[in-house]
């Protein structure tokens, strides 16, 4: 059975100046999937997301969007995208309604009046309609952001940053309500921050520095990261992390709570190093798979010094 790509892109650069923001990138997104888009700020996420729904052509690189050519056709992929910003963009001396019909006045959409219905009632904001968006908290601007974004009924949805500033409740929210779209068969390529929304998407992608490090589910990039880990609690895990920092064969430790996260590449390196502090008192050793966090750290160790500079 021939997958059909919502993305189907290879090669994409671009440059500003003499700085190269996105480095031969390409991705294949199957339709109906929800990806996770990660990486550090400044890693080219957003670039990347602007030439795949035609708001900025790349110097370099071909490919389709929705089925349509990235290079030639971007007005026609624009009116299939939905394209929610990481900063709120819509008017906010406006109410929720008035925000909604502005954007279907530029769609241009036919029955606009049942449409901005629609998409009020999917969205739980039929009765805060008559609001001013000025006035509204995060968790409900997020909601209007959303609304506008799938009031024409897009096959894509690119969001970026799309949760961040919102509390746990309303991110919860966002999440069913991305799901039940992908239900739908939309497209959803999520940019994000948060390892719990990482791992609700089907696959993830992270970028650094405009280059692709990892890409798959979430156990193939674990699996894929080549990390053995000891989860470690009890006792004093603070000094225990200061002993065992900067010790060959250990590449990262880290604090998570009142358990200490132990990790390296070498699975008998890591074991030599950590022998002599198996009976630091009060502490219990367990092998467990690395994190999300974990392998994160461990893709970002090479650029640590562009992360600090």
């Amino acid at each position: 059975m021939t997958t059909v790509y919502a993305i189907d892109v290879k090669g994409l650069t671009k440059r500003f100046g003499n700085k190269t923001v996105v480095d031969q990138f390409a991705l294949q997104v199957p339709k109906g999937q929800v990806w996770g888009f990660l990486g550090p700020n400044g890693s080219g996420k957003t670039t990347t997301i602007r030439m795949l729904c035609g708001l900025l052509r790349p110097d370099a690189g071909e490919g389709t969007c929705l089925g349509l050519d990235i290079l030639h056709e971007g007005g026609l992929i624009k009116r299939q995208v939905g394209y929610m910003t990481q900063k709120f963009s819509f008017y906010e001396d406006l109410s929720i309604r008035e925000n909604l019909e502005f954007v279907a006045r530029l769609y241009e959409l036919k029955d606009q009046r049942i449409a901005v219905d629609q998409s009020l009632a999917e969205l739980g904001l039929t009765q805060r309609q008559r609001q001013l968006a000025g006035q509204l908290s995060g968790g409900w601007k997020q909601r209007l952001a959303l609304a506008a974004c799938v009031l024409h009924k897009p096959a894509l949805l690119l969001l970026d940053e799309p949760t961040a500033g919102v509390d746990p409740q309303a991110r919860r929210d966002f999440w069913e309500k991305i799901h039940l779209l992908a239900g739908d068969g939309i497209t959803v390529l999520v940019s994000t921050h948060y390892m719990d929304e990482a791992e609700r998407c089907d696959r993830i992608v992270y970028l650094a520095y405009g280059q692709i490090l990892a890409q798959g589910t979430i156990a193939e990039v674990i699996k894929a990261s080549g990390l053995h880990t000891y989860i470690v609690s009890g006792g004093d895990i603070r000094g225990l992390a200061r002993a065992l920092h900067g010790q060959e064969g250990v590449t990262q430790v880290s604090v998570f709570g009142t358990t200490l996260h132990v990790c390296g590449v070498d699975r008998e390196a890591l074991d030599r190093a950590v022998a002599p502090y198996r009976a630091w008192p009060g502490t219990t050793w367990t092998v467990a798979e690395a994190s999300l966090e974990d392998v994160f750290i461990h893709l970002m160790a090479p650029f640590r010094d562009r992360i600090q500079g």
